[in-house]
């Protein structure tokens, strides 16, 4: 098969194309570095013609509603738009677990792009996830020795098992909805946090902080937690620790 990928030079993107490399498949890089800008559908059509499927893990790193529901909505629209005019029979998404119950800014966003993919002609596919085990990555690459991470309740899963799921979504044809998927450990954010940094060997002090409200009541209580039957990762967190530490 042939599957584009788009935002295939992303953290799931990465994982993505190798695994539909491994499984004998021809994956296509849509991302700008390959002459494709999502935002603005350009070089999209091109890229796109001849693919039997698309998966999109397309992402920007925002708290703010206006930006997430922006960017997913054109993204997606463009994807859809260029998806239907050149016969691409599937489309993948990867969401995020609790996107349709905690109304945090980047959480609307996916609400958006969810309803996008629903109502928008081409078969599909929705495969929400949990955080993933890099996500406190981006607030411990800064200088400072003092970083403030949000209360959430968790259940990481590796990023590798949400592209291996992406990849055999795409392969067996659309399905909807899609079980959710989840790691094997439930998690604090701050305690992975805290256990990323002693693994890079950085010295942080993580500070919890509790966002304000229903958001922070549903992150600290188990509103980004799967719900109902989901699959398990196969990586736990402990292993993710120790591939750190060997790097």
């Amino acid at each position: 098969m042939r599957v584009a990928v788009a935002g295939g030079t992303g953290l799931v993107g990465k994982y993505v194309v190798a695994e539909l490399r491994d499984a004998g498949h021809t994956p296509v890089i849509l991302a700008r570095s390959h002459g494709v800008d999502l935002t603005t559908g350009e070089g999209l059509t091109e890229r796109i013609a001849g693919s039997d499927a698309v998966i999109d893990v397309a992402n920007i790193v925002t708290t703010r509603r206006k930006t997430a529901v922006d960017f997913f909505s054109r993204t997606t629209g463009h994807l859809i738009a260029a998806a239907r005019a050149g016969g691409v029979a599937h489309l993948v998404t990867l969401s995020i677990v609790g996107s349709d119950e905690v109304d945090f800014g980047y959480y609307f966003g996916k609400r958006a792009q969810e309803e996008l993919v629903r109502d928008g002609g081409v078969p599909w596919t929705v495969v929400r996830a949990t955080q993933f085990f890099e996500f406190p990555e981006p607030l411990l690459a800064g200088a400072s020795p003092v970083i403030m991470v949000p209360r959430m309740l968790t259940r990481p899963v590796a990023a590798q098992d949400a592209a291996r799921t992406l990849a055999e979504h795409a392969v067996e044809g659309p399905a909807g909805m899609a079980p959710e998927i989840a790691g094997p450990d439930q998690l604090e954010m701050v305690d992975m946090a805290r256990r990323i940094a002693r693994a890079r060997g950085r010295r942080r002090l993580v500070v919890p902080v509790t966002l304000p409200g229903k958001v922070g009541k549903a992150m600290t209580t188990g509103g980004l937690l799967p719900r109902g039957e989901y699959l398990r990762g196969r990586r736990t967190f402990d292993a993710h620790l120790a591939s750190l530490g060997a790097a």
